[in-house]
């Protein structure tokens, strides 16, 4: 689809007109800033789908750092198809290896505290796998993928309903049917967490918007009554906040920012003649 849109059914007209079709030369992606790289994987599967005589190679791998100046990968290869490809690649990698970097800056933040940080599903439409997996690189942890493959009751999901839903026969029902999907219920008030933490089958709260002692008072009621619960934060985080959370003892702190604020990392494409 990323290539579809640069070049419809034409093509490269620029370097089709004004680069000799027989020179080769190599480009070298590198890094303008302090960056954790991502997306090596989908740039070399672009490359492959512009033309097979192209070949990409990652000398930084997925999570590692680089530093300004650093050489992230090359592309060696007839030039004009290198210069087909260079934007294309570059937004792959830009875009993750931004994802990949505040990852990294969060989850150093909450080092030590026995919290791990997650994303959620406030990706790019189209993007999701490749952000998730940036998520990772940066040190992350993916939550679930999408709508199919775990449960999150919300507060919008009971409003929903005209009748009061019975939620723990209704928990008990689809862990008799699937009794490895994970179930995950969203408090607003402590008084929620208490309802919750007495419901048999919920693996996860989610805490909304929670100030930090509403966190650690959750956190103490969970060890109190169902202490195999995990407790999920969220609302608020930002990286001057995130640590304080944190400390609470919260088990998660999902953090929307790590895929739908993020900014691209300064990566550069410089042509060396083969």
């Amino acid at each position: 689809m990323a290539l579809q849109e640069d070049l419809s059914d034409i093509g490269d007209l620029t370097s089709r007109y004004f680069v000799d079709a027989n020179h080769q030369s190599i480009g070298r992606i590198v890094s303008r800033e302090n960056a954790i790289i991502s997306g090596n994987e989908v740039a070399a599967t672009t490359c492959e789908a512009v033309s097979p005589s192209l070949t990409f190679r990652g000398l930084i791998q997925d999570g590692a750092g680089a530093r300004p100046g650093d050489t992230v990968a090359e592309i060696s290869g007839p030039t004009h198809l290198i210069l087909t490809v260079e934007r294309t690649v570059l937004n792959f990698m830009q875009r993750l290896s931004g994802v990949a970097t505040i990852s990294r800056r969060y989850n150093e933040a909450i080092a030590g505290t026995g919290a791990r940080l997650l994303d959620t599903r406030k990706t790019t439409p189209g993007w999701r796998e490749l952000e998730k997996a940036a998520v990772i690189h940066g040190g992350g942890v993916n939550h679930r993928m999408g709508l199919y493959d775990a449960i999150m009751v919300k507060d919008n999901h009971l409003v929903a309903n005209s009748n009061p839903i019975e939620l723990g026969a209704r928990i008990s029902e689809i862990k008799a049917k699937m009794p490895h999907l994970k179930i995950e219920v969203e408090a607003d008030t402590l008084n929620q967490v208490a309802d919750f933490l007495a419901i048999p089958g919920i693996d996860t709260i989610l805490l909304d918007n929670m100030s930090k002692e509403e966190l650690a008072r959750a956190v103490s009621m969970r060890h109190k009554i169902a202490p195999g619960i995990l407790l999920e934060a969220s609302g608020g985080v930002n990286l001057e906040t995130i640590r304080g959370i944190a400390e609470t003892g919260v088990d998660f702190i999902s953090v929307g920012a790590l895929t739908h604020s993020v900014r691209s990392i300064d990566l550069g494409l410089d042509l060396v003649a083969g």
